[in-house]
């Protein structure tokens, strides 16, 4: 009798331990900045935004239970190692320098960066043209590694904890241009404020953008990585990622 007590007891515990696996959430880690068109948190404090989308449909397509943690940007890398969260989507993007710490999926996105100044600025996006100028860039991003990479020497660069502000000091006329996202930049450019400035070139080094935007994880994560490849590509397939893309953009952002 105790024996059978004791295998029922194990049963129950194995069956628990199982109940408690399968309902675990799997927690992606978005940058806590807004960050529109593709994540904000709205009026209500949800989030909403294209990536929010792609995030919630890839945790169907896994057939997984999804947490948002919202983390400040420059600190989203060590709170992945440190194991608060499991991905990392918030439009990171792969690169040799972060492949050295952490892991990507197969990329989801992939839009070019551009240099944005103010109407009639001379500045082109060469180094010459940047001379002596004041570029703005969001800091431990892509954008700021070019930035280093190809007008170090030449322009002072000044780094910023969010997308937002160095937009507002472009439009102060604190500095004379700024370095972003191409898709990033629309809702500003499209703004009363953003009315000042436009994009003047698009900007390309792959080795220092890689070769798109990915979901970052431990390098351990390799049944989780498995996992949410194949729900990109199934999302991709059956035209969910299509859907969804077709309410933000007019152009194929998963690029070629």
């Amino acid at each position: 009798m105790k024996s059978f007590l004791k295998l029922l007891a194990g049963a129950a515990v194995a069956v628990a331990m199982s109940a408690s696996v399968a309902s675990a959430d799997v927690k992606i880690g978005i940058a806590a900045e807004p960050y529109p068109p593709f994540a904000e948190k709205g009026a209500d404090g949800t989030w909403k935004g294209w990536e929010i989308e792609i995030i919630n449909a890839v945790c169907a397509a896994m057939n997984e239970k999804c947490k948002l943690v919202p983390v400040a940007w420059d600190g989203i890398i060590p709170a992945l190692l440190a194991k608060k969260m499991d991905v990392i989507m918030a439009s990171m993007s792969i690169t040799e320098e972060r492949m050295k710490t952490i892991a990507f999926s197969d990329k989801y996105y992939n839009t070019p960066a551009v240099m944005v100044a103010p109407k009639g600025s001379k500045i082109d996006g060469s180094a010459a043209s940047v001379d002596g100028k004041i570029i703005g860039v969001q800091v431990s991003t892509t954008h700021a590694n070019y930035v280093e990479k190809h007008f170090k020497g030449k322009a002072t660069v000044k780094t910023y904890n969010t997308f937002d502000e160095h937009n507002q000091d472009l439009v102060a006329g604190r500095i004379d241009a700024v370095v972003g996202d191409s898709i990033a930049f629309n809702p500003f450019l499209t703004s009363s404020s953003g009315g000042c400035c436009e994009a003047k070139s698009e900007l390309n080094d792959e080795t220092v953008f890689g070769p798109g935007v990915g979901g970052g994880m431990r390098k351990e994560s390799t049944e989780l990585a498995a996992k949410l490849n194949a729900a990109i590509k199934k999302i991709r397939e059956d035209g969910t990622y299509e859907k969804i893309s077709k309410k933000y953009f007019d152009f194929n952002i998963y690029g070629g």
